[in-house]
């Protein structure tokens, strides 16, 4: 394991001895610990059905565990939790809204005035490159645009943390690259605290500043990894020796976690 984050100082989000298991006995997640500061880029990294997305839920407050504490800035009151975007795994936009009318969702069932709520959509939109796609249906978007309208959506409610689950996992490479570069941009313009999902290597070196590995089902984290974010993540450290080392790291990492299963770095 890596340093502890709380050495760099206090943790914004603590997951302490954290267990879940389902209705039918199945063990998602075993005594998992993690702590993050804000502004870190943390990805979760690990093979299918390993929990990453339930350990994300849960963080999310969309489930609760059976054992262990979730606590934000050292309390477990819903209080205390900075405001949150979920960015699902699929773009999940009603058809029969227009782009705009997607993003504007969580104000609406938040009781947003309208007028506020059209501007706070037009910035998110903005943020995303969609505003001139605004009136548009989902249609008529490209697989990379419905992703950037999701993001969108959850960029509106303005949160401090965002919590990514494989955002980008059914995108072309390209796309996905692109995609990755602009989170990062987004991330350091706007101050970010990023929970990331992935089961992709190269994905998970190119955003980090720390990767946790995770372990087979019933997963916990069995490597915290930290990145050097002062390298600029561009196309030049996409085709660097540095990179294809680290990936080669991480990659045997994870190899060795899945208890010497094959695993590439391609990772999808």
């Amino acid at each position: 394991m890596g340093d502890h984050p709380a050495a760099l100082g206090a943790p914004l989000l603590s997951v302490d001895g954290v267990s879940k298991s389902f209705r039918n006995g199945q063990s998602a997640l075993v005594d998992v610990d993690l702590a993050v500061t804000s502004g870190e880029f943390v990805s979760l990294l690990g093979p299918s059905g390993c929990g990453k997305s339930t350990l994300l839920r849960l963080v999310a407050g969309l489930g609760q565990p059976n054992q262990g504490r979730i606590s934000w800035n050292g309390s477990v009151s819903e209080a205390r939790a900075p405001r949150l975007g979920f960015v699902f795994q699929e773009p999940t936009l009603m058809p029969w809204r227009t782009v705009s009318g997607n993003v504007a969702m969580p104000l609406r069932v938040g009781g947003c005035p309208p007028r506020e709520a059209a501007r706070r959509v037009l910035d998110a939109l903005k943020t995303v490159g969609l505003a001139e796609f605004a009136s548009v249906y989902p249609r008529q978007l490209s697989g990379g645009m419905k992703m950037r309208a999701s993001i969108a959506r959850a960029l509106v409610v303005r949160p401090k943390v965002l919590l990514m689950d494989e955002p980008f996992a059914a995108l072309d490479e390209l796309t996905r690259e692109q995609l990755n570069e602009d989170l990062l941009q987004l991330q350091r313009s706007e101050g970010w605290t990023i929970l990331f999902v992935t089961h992709s290597v190269h994905e998970a070196v190119f955003l980090s500043s720390r990767i946790l590995v995770m372990s087979p089902r019933p997963g916990r984290i069995i490597h915290d990894v930290p990145m050097d974010r002062a390298v600029p993540r561009d196309d030049l450290y996409r085709t660097s020796i540095a990179y294809a080392e680290q990936c080669r790291h991480i990659s045997s990492l994870l190899h060795a976690a899945m208890g010497g299963r094959r695993f590439t770095p391609q990772g999808d």
